[in-house]
């Protein structure tokens, strides 16, 4: 196979190959004739359908297919017998009009070179915890909390009640909104509405109205009284107190547990805190050694076509949280460029990974892969189903594989680097 590559800039490259044609034509051929011995068409008996009429019927998906095979097998094996290593995905176009001419142009970038990559220099600190029984005991008070009822009183509100009111401000002579009111519930202590405005609702009874000036935070989500004195209208409609369960067998069968035992429970809970903290300390780990790679290359060059796409991935994703949270929210032509420096970061450390994984021979662990599914099953109240769910989609499976690739290269290079061990208490530890 012909194959010739320039260089289009630091990172950039073009290569021009030629496809076998004696294999596309075989290829084709024997497709063809394979789908003649099992194809089904009306008017013609299995295994009987004149090739003229198989080629009529599949011969341009059959091609298609056949070509978009062998492009990429082709290109791989140029990539291999150059050496090269690929930074994203090609862009591979036929190199001319002519349909005959099986001879393609890839545009690609490749993987800057760190040179020796010594990880055994970088300071990493490595936060340790474990799930005590006081963390159980809080887990258990946080299930009652959601399992609450709520009884109307006649009395003045208090930390912990529920709080029905009307609210409306007026700032720099505007009233909002222009008419009417917000209405809304809000328990106090909840941290659901500016301390100031929490602290005003104490005391106060049903049908209790009155105004009070609050300062709003710079940052606060809405522009037009970020930062400036508001005068809030306060009314009550309604104080209501939280009634919490007892944790009895009742109480714990509705967390799915048949047999109403504590125990159990706890036991129960007990492994779904062990396995939070385990992705927590994991993440603090990962997001660790990344600053220590970082600040250890940050002169290296990255693939700028890399680093964009993946700044225009990361502007897509928080447009889409953003309207998953009920914002409006829309993608510009330049969202991306506010991510562009924690995109190269993302890159770096990303490809810096990769290296590491490459340079030192480290393989896919299938265990760990088994013991991560069954993680991430474990919280679902069907775990089988997820499993099959995982083994029967590649994409899932790609993902998760790339997922524990990522944390054993992790894992690998806080064993070698200089680290030290910091302990949390569970609260912190899994606090992002």
């Amino acid at each position: 196979m012909q194959v010739s590559v320039e260089s289009l800039g630091a990172l950039e490259r073009r290569m021009t190959f030629n496809l076998p044609s004696d294999r596309y034509q075989s290829e084709v051929g024997g497709r063809l004739r394979e789908i003649s011995r099992t194809a089904r068409i009306k008017g013609f008996r299995p295994g009987r359908i004149p090739p003229k009429v198989i080629e009529q019927r599949f011969g341009q998906q059959v091609r298609a297919e056949v070509l978009d095979a062998l492009v990429r097998d082709s290109f791989g094996n140029a990539v291999r017998e150059q050496s090269l290593k690929i930074a994203g995905s090609p862009a591979i176009e036929p190199a001319s009009d002519n349909a005959d001419e099986l001879a393609y142009v890839a545009t690609f970038e490749v993987v800057p070179d760190f040179g020796d990559i010594d990880v055994s220099g970088l300071k990493i600190v490595r936060n340790t915890s474990e799930v005590k029984d006081a963390d159980i005991d809080t887990m258990v008070e946080n299930l009652r909390l959601q399992r609450r009822s709520w009884n109307e009183v006649d009395r003045g509100a208090q930390d912990g009640d529920a709080v029905e009111l009307e609210t409306f401000s007026t700032v720099d002579g505007e009233r909002m909104p222009a008419e009417g009111a917000e209405r809304g519930t809000t328990v106090i202590g909840s941290g659901g509405m500016l301390p100031a405005i929490e602290a005003e609702l104490k005391g106060m009874k049903a049908g209790d109205e009155k105004e009070v000036d609050v300062q709003f935070p710079a940052d606060w989500r809405v522009p037009a009284l970020a930062g400036k004195t508001v005068v809030v209208n306060l009314k009550v409609g309604k104080v209501s107190e939280a009634h919490l369960p007892e944790v009895d067998a009742e109480f714990i069968k509705s967390f799915g547990i048949r047999s109403g035992d504590a125990e159990q429970f706890r036991s129960d809970i007990r492994s779904n805190l062990e396995r939070e903290l385990k992705g927590a300390l994991m993440s603090r780990l990962r997001r660790e050694v990344s600053e220590q790679l970082v600040a250890a290359y940050a002169e290296v060059e990255m693939p700028p076509k890399l680093v964009e796409n993946e700044a225009r991935d990361m502007a897509a994703q928080a447009v889409e949280q953003a309207r998953r949270q009920g914002r409006n929210a829309e993608l510009s032509a330049d969202a991306h460029v506010q991510f562009m420096d924690s995109a190269r970061k993302r890159v770096l450390v990303g490809l810096l990974v990769g290296e590491v994984a490459r340079s030192n021979d480290l393989k896919l662990d299938p265990k760990r892969v088994n013991e991560t599914l069954n993680l991430i099953a474990s919280t679902y109240e069907e775990p089988e189903q997820v499993i099959e769910l995982y083994r029967n989609d590649q994409d899932l499976m790609r993902g998760l594989q790339g997922r524990v690739m990522e944390e054993q290269v992790i894992d690998w290079i806080a064993e070698r680097a200089e680290h030290t061990e910091q302990p949390l208490e569970f609260a912190d530890a899994i606090r992002q």
